[in-house]
């Protein structure tokens, strides 16, 4: 299994793979070219999104806390 950080790195390398991606761009063409459909596009950067929250979330928490017990 994999370092916290390494799982937030991952999901930062894929969200921006996603944005540079350019899904809406897609729909100015005929859907006859398009490579991917741009709400499907859509769906997985939103999960990709909530992805990376969920992985700083856990990783804020495994963080040793700055204030006194």
């Amino acid at each position: 299994m994999s370092a916290p950080s390494d799982d937030l790195y991952d999901v930062e390398a894929e969200v921006t793979l996603v944005e540079s991606s350019h899904p809406q761009e897609a729909t100015e063409l005929p859907v006859s070219e398009w490579l991917f459909d741009p709400t499907d596009a859509e769906r997985e950067e939103i999960g990709l999104r909530g992805l990376l929250d969920a992985v700083e979330a856990l990783e804020d928490e495994s963080r040793p806390s700055d204030h006194g017990a």
